[in-house]
């Protein structure tokens, strides 16, 4: 499937947030890309301009393209709840997010890599989708074979961040999706609100 493969200092430059992780590029010049990102006088972005950021923000921040986008939030809007919550909901119990939340991989890109070329099990069967959704209860593991490659050793090594609706064993390489995450545990710098107002028009 199509994906975004450009660079990634330039959109985070543009949002002026590190969506991507830690980048040196938008530590030295935190403003807009381009010969007159940092002295360019931008107009006063409109309503409409400042909801589509919002919502580009969030597409690139996930890895996901526009049409799987527009198809979660439709069904973050069936759901009962709140719905900019229940979108972000969608987006963290992703297969290829999920991975990257228990510290598998270093990046979302890598995740997404190691869950399609079939280094990942949910509840003891390989699977090879990254839009794969996750439902309480199941289990994420790296494949038995998988568990000596580089990138996961290291990844792992570093001891990433724990999340709340996560649990991790790193002893066999394996985690538990508990529950579905509170918005107040998301950390993404996202205003879901805009989102909605966005697709509400």
């Amino acid at each position: 499937m199509a994906r975004y493969t450009g660079p990634k200092s330039k959109v985070a430059r543009r949002f002026k947030d590190a969506i991507f992780g830690k980048d040196k590029a938008l530590e030295r010049k935190n403003y807009g890309p381009g010969i007159h990102g940092p002295s360019r006088r931008r107009p006063k972005q409109s309503e409409y301009a400042i909801q589509l950021s919002e919502k580009q923000k969030a597409k690139f921040t996930y890895g996901v393209l526009e049409r799987q986008f527009r198809n979660t939030f439709k069904k973050a809007a069936n759901k009962k709840g709140i719905t900019g919550e229940n979108l972000l909901k969608f987006l963290e119990s992703r297969l290829d997010n999920t991975v990257y939340r228990l510290g598998i991989a270093p990046t979302r890109r890598a995740a997404r890599q190691l869950v399609s070329h079939k280094h990942i099990t949910v509840n003891g069967r390989v699977v090879n989708i990254p839009s794969c959704q996750l439902k309480p209860g199941d289990m994420v593991a790296v494949r038995e074979k998988s568990k000596s490659l580089e990138v996961i050793a290291d990844s792992v090594g570093n001891g990433n961040s724990r999340f709340p609706w996560l649990e991790w064993n790193a002893t066999v390489l394996e985690g538990t999706f508990v529950t579905m995450p509170e918005r107040s545990d998301i950390p993404e710098n996202i205003k879901e609100q805009l989102i909605v107002e966005l697709y509400s028009k």
